[in-house]
């Protein structure tokens, strides 16, 4: 996402020192991972990133990554990272939140850093629980999730983070999960868009909400639950014989089967990353008697938060000296004469 010269680095590179300490078997492991292997595909420098986390399990990823890093507030993340593209717009910004930290008590930040637009990639995990604090519901859980604040079952309706993504003006979205070979090549996608790319990856929590995403991440059900979405393409799965094709009745999709091949004529959607109506039917899709939609969904950049109050800033110092004596004396003043003074002190 900024204009970088590529070094050579490599995924020893951006590990730490410090010991990775999270839960075996957790998904935060593999995200790590995904991770330090993109930043080398990208030319990434060491010396010009920084990684913002919030607080949650997936909020201690700065720790692990040989860079600059911030372990900030609760849900607060997102403010942290706008005054750093504001101080250094040529910083290479990475916010790492979960559903729990970025979706209820920085939901409000997370909305104001995608509306405004800031240049950094956004990346929820999103596991639909609160791992750090054992295992309460979170606004990502589903509907009937047990757990210590909801014994008999939430009746709560889960947010849908990609869409109150798009909902708050977001110009990328796109989904990916821990475990996904795919996952690196969605990253670079964020990363080489201008403006907050938000990426939501869904995250096992091996404790509390365990093989969650199952039905749609394992390999012997993946094509059949799997759409991904590339521009250009044809929005097809199940091995290509089944699509997604527009409801002209409801404007929504609906599934068709293709035969012999022959997706046009099953009417399937070619995606198209710059349409938004499409995106917001994709992130929508109710998972079961629909695919899960993956991949870069939406992607249709446009000027940058940073980069527009860099050129206003420019712009209103164009032709001026700097002078702070003249500054501190615009408007109503005064000068008090020692004999006013004397006065004074005498009533």
């Amino acid at each position: 996402m900024n204009d970088m010269t590529p070094i050579e680095t490599t995924l020893k590179d951006w590990e730490s020192d410090q010991e990775v300490r999270w839960c075996p078997g957790c998904g935060d492991y593999a995200i790590l991972k995904a991770v330090q292997r993109t930043l080398p595909m990208i030319g990434a420098d060491p010396k010009n990133t920084v990684f913002v986390s919030g607080i949650g399990c997936s909020s201690r990823f700065p720790y692990y990554v040989e860079s600059y890093g911030f372990h900030t507030i609760h849900g607060r993340a997102p403010a942290f990272a706008t005054g750093i593209k504001l101080a250094n717009p040529d910083l290479d910004v990475w916010l790492v939140t979960g559903d729990g930290d970025g979706m209820s008590i920085g939901g409000n930040h997370t909305m104001h850093v995608l509306r405004r637009n800031v240049n950094c990639q956004i990346m929820l995990f999103n596991n639909e629980i609160y791992g750090l604090t054992k295992g309460q519901y979170s606004p990502t859980s589903r509907t009937g999730t047990n757990s210590p604040t909801s014994p008999v079952g939430s009746v709560d309706r889960p947010a849908l983070p990609c869409a109150f993504a798009l909902g708050s003006g977001a110009r990328f979205i796109a989904r990916g999960y821990d475990v996904s070979k795919d996952l690196p090549e969605v990253l670079k996608a964020a990363h080489a868009h201008q403006g907050a790319a938000f990426i939501e990856i869904f995250q096992n929590c091996i404790v509390y909400n365990k093989d969650r995403f199952d039905d749609f991440t394992q390999k012997k059900v993946a094509a059949d639950t799997q759409v991904w979405c590339n521009d250009g393409e044809p929005l097809l799965f199940v091995k290509g014989t089944k699509g997604l094709a527009l409801d002209h009745e409801t404007l929504s999709l609906k599934v068709v089967d293709v035969v012999d091949g022959d997706w046009q004529a099953a009417g399937v959607m070619v995606h198209n990353v710059k349409n938004r109506g499409l995106a917001h039917m994709l992130v929508e899709m109710p998972f079961g008697p629909f695919p899960m939609a993956l991949g870069v969904i939406y992607d249709d950049p446009r000027p940058t938060f940073e980069s527009e109050v860099v050129a206003e800033r420019a712009k209103l110092i164009d032709g001026k000296t700097a002078d702070l004596g003249k500054l501190l004396a615009k408007g109503q003043t005064w000068t008090v004469e020692e004999k006013d003074a004397a006065h004074g002190l005498m009533d």
